[in-house]
């Protein structure tokens, strides 16, 4: 379900709520965060990430008119998973600036290369970057937002406990990580 401005707090309001709501949110994110390798992270995301992501933007940009609010509730409801589908987003990470700069050239492409098995069912590829490029000719970009459709045998299967693996298949980088059951347990809170 979309977020509307009445599920958001005002400026002060959220002044005063916001160490609280950070920590909720924080404790919430632990269950969406699925490490693949030791350089790219999927952060699935739902209704309560992305009503932090529009509280911080309207908080950091000083925004309180109709206008940007509903500016920014249409950029990031987008990212808001829909019932038959999961979204995410993608960072390629490296801490040292010139070993990421040479890893993005390598990976170019790597956002198309990720995907979803739930149970014996056929792997989900990723949906990438549905917004906008965010790949040039010489190299990716280090964030990425990913889409997964699933079929209704698909979300039958996850709901009745089958096993979820997420896998990167891409020349220079290659992994699979099965998900812990609490990771599987809150995205499938995103399936009706």
């Amino acid at each position: 379900m979309k977020l509307t401005r009445d599920d958001l707090y005002s400026l002060e309001e959220y002044a005063g709520k916001r160490a609280d709501f950070r920590s909720q949110v924080a404790e919430h994110k632990k269950t969406r965060r699925v490490p693949v390798g030791a350089h790219i992270t999927l952060h699935f995301e739902d209704r309560l990430t992305m009503q932090y992501q529009i509280q911080e933007m309207l908080r950091a940009e000083r925004i309180f008119e109709a206008d940007g609010i509903q500016e920014e509730l249409d950029t990031y409801n987008e990212l808001i998973p829909t019932g038959s589908n999961w979204k995410s987003t993608m960072m390629v990470e490296y801490d040292n600036v010139e070993e990421r700069r040479e890893a993005l050239v390598r990976l170019r492409g790597v956002e198309n290369a990720v995907s979803i098995r739930i149970g014996e069912h056929d792997k989900v590829r990723a949906i990438a970057d549905e917004d906008l490029e965010r790949q040039n000719a010489t190299k990716t970009s280090a964030v990425h937002f990913l889409r997964f459709e699933l079929s209704p045998e698909m979300i039958a299967a996850a709901k009745a406990g089958a096993e979820i693996t997420v896998g990167i298949e891409h020349p220079d980088y290659g992994y699979k990580n099965e998900l812990s059951p609490a990771i599987r347990d809150s995205l499938v809170r995103d399936l009706h």
